[in-house]
C-alpha cells in the first residue's frame, strides 16, 4: 500500500465518522421537541457537512473514491440512541449524554488520524485535520456542558 492509498484510506475515516455525527444529529433532532436542542443539532450537522466538504475534496484530489457510508460502531451507537430515546421518554440529559457518546467517538478518530497517520499526510492536511479536530472537540465540549447544566 502506497503513501496515497494510506492518506485516502484515513481521510476516508473521517467522512465517515463525520457521516456518523449527521446521521446520529438527524436522529437526535427527531428524538427531541426542544427548540434549542434542534438549533444545536442543526449547528453541529453543520460543523460536519464543512469537514466532509474539505474531507472529499481531498480524497478526490488524491484520485480516491469518497466514502459515503457509515461506522458499523456509528450505525450500533443510533440503534442504541433509539432504544434509550424511547426508554428516556425523550428526556434530555439523556439524549445529550447520548450525542457525547458519539462525540466521544469522533474525537478519538480523529486523534487516531492525527496520530498514526501523520506520515501519510501533507503539511496541508495536517493543518486542515488539526481545525477539524478543534470543531469536532467544541463540538464535543459543548454537548458536554449542556448536558452537564441539565439537573439530576
Amino acid at each position: 500500500m502506497n503513501n496515497g492509498d494510506k492518506t485516502i484510506i484515513a481521510l476516508n475515516s473521517l467522512i465517515q465518522i463525520n457521516n456518523d455525527r449527521l446521521d446520529g444529529y438527524q436522529h437526535a433532532y427527531q428524538e427531541t421537541d426542544e427548540t434549542d436542542l434542534k438549533e444545536l443539532f442543526q449547528v453541529l450537522s453543520e460543523t460536519s457537512r464543512k469537514c466532509n466538504d474539505e474531507l472529499t475534496e481531498q480524497v478526490s484530489k488524491l484520485g480516491g473514491t469518497p466514502t459515503e457510508g457509515t461506522t458499523t460502531s456509528g450505525k450500533f451507537y443510533r440503534i442504541w440512541m433509539d432504544v434509550k430515546a424511547a426508554v428516556t421518554n425523550k428526556d434530555r440529559k439523556a439524549i445529550l449524554a447520548s450525542c457525547e457518546y458519539g462525540e466521544d467517538w469522533a474525537v478519538k478518530t480523529y486523534d487516531n488520524v492525527l496520530k498514526d497517520n501523520v506520515t501519510d499526510l501533507t503539511s496541508e492536511q495536517t493543518q486542515m485535520i488539526r481545525d477539524q479536530y478543534q470543531w469536532i472537540k467544541r463540538d464535543h465540549d459543548t454537548v458536554r456542558n449542556m448536558r452537564d447544566a441539565v439537573p439530576a
